[in-house]
């Protein structure tokens, strides 16, 4: 296989962008290492971060994109035994650990000290070929196209980990908080795991597409009812898998909880969630703040996908239209996944 010379790049070369599109040198990867042709990337809202230079160590330009699914194009010293040139791989938010900070030495790698996120610590996936350490790397199923594997790397890992991860059981009622870009696949997860799957949102009109999505109860956020109550009525959460990036609409599940009820936080907001000591004592509630996954983590979560039909919803744009489809995801005109592709 011949190794092309040049790959094409959307860059942000300063912070709030915009994009532009540039060739850049390829390069072999170094030991430990491989080199991924991609052919999908998910726009995440958290690479606003990035492009905005909201995150220290930051450096310009940017090529942000850490929903990445493509193939093997060339293999590091070191690499050979595990992996296989035109392998299908995803990198997610996790881009590779240190493996010699304290959490790392623990086995805890996810919340590493000196995590490589795509996009932050190296090049990501907003372009036609990534470099990226071999621990990063997650087998893609047959079944799965990369449009489809792409988000599951960071949107699909960080519902389905807060999910199997939580305190709940088959059978128990668990609600999830929002069915944009990340609840829109918890409730799918949630119905597939066994749970009795309530999906809450804002407005009446989302009831058909929340059973669509497998719930099996809908809670209108904005009715009189109100959510707490509502889930009460239901016997009370087990577990709350808070998507929403809104801290009030968080809050407000928390007096829905069934006694030992557990709150897992995966919307990001950065206004303090309105919960007092009082709330959580008595009753013994739990709320836990839960990161993305491993690359062993995203690779368990697109083999449950595939095996149980879950896909997100998306809209694939070229990797030309970045700019484009970075600010549709901005605005909110996106309600599920941008997905950038390469031809």
């Amino acid at each position: 296989m011949s190794v092309p010379s040049v790959y094409r790049a959307a860059q942000a070369t300063a912070a709030g962008g915009p994009f532009e599109i540039v060739e850049r040198a390829v390069a072999q990867p170094g030991p430990g290492h491989v080199r991924v042709a991609v052919d999908a990337c998910g726009i995440c809202h958290s690479d606003a971060l990035f492009v905005d230079a909201a995150l220290p160590g930051v450096r310009f330009p940017v090529v942000p994109g850490h929903e990445i699914a493509g193939r093997i194009a060339e293999l590091g010293e070191g690499t050979q035994n595990a992996w296989q040139v035109g392998d299908r791989v995803a990198v997610g938010w996790f881009g590779g650990s240190c493996g010699h900070c304290t959490p790392c030495r623990r086995g805890d790698f996810m919340v590493c000290v000196n995590l490589k996120v795509p996009g932050w610590a190296y090049d990501g996936g907003y372009a036609e070929s990534v470099t990226v350490p071999a621990d990063a790397l997650a087998r893609i199923p047959d079944a799965l196209a990369a449009a489809d594997a792409a988000p599951i790397g960071c949107a699909g890992v960080t519902t389905y980990n807060g999910l199997r991860r939580s305190a709940a059981r088959p059978g128990d009622l668990v609600a999830v908080l929002g069915i944009g870009g990340l609840g829109h696949l918890g409730v799918q997860y949630a119905a597939a795991m066994g749970f009795e799957t309530v999906a809450i949102a804002r407005g009446a009109a989302k009831a058909d597409f929340a059973q669509e999505l497998g719930a099996h109860h809908y809670v209108d956020s904005t009715a009189d009812t109100g959510v707490a109550d509502a889930l009460q009525a239901l016997g009370g959460a087990r577990v709350v898998l808070a998507t929403a990036a809104n801290s009030a609409a968080i809050t407000a599940t928390v007096e829905g909880l069934a006694p030992r009820g557990e709150l897992v936080v995966i919307g990001a907001d950065a206004e303090p969630l309105g919960i007092s000591p009082n709330q959580l004592l008595m009753s013994g509630k739990v709320v836990r703040g839960h990161p993305s996954g491993t690359a062993q983590d995203v690779q368990e979560t697109l083999a449950f996908s595939a095996l149980h039909g879950i896909r997100p919803m998306t809209e694939t744009v070229p990797l030309e239209g970045a700019e484009e489809a970075y600010r549709k995801m901005l605005s909110g005109a996106a309600r599920f996944r941008m997905v950038l592709t390469t031809a």
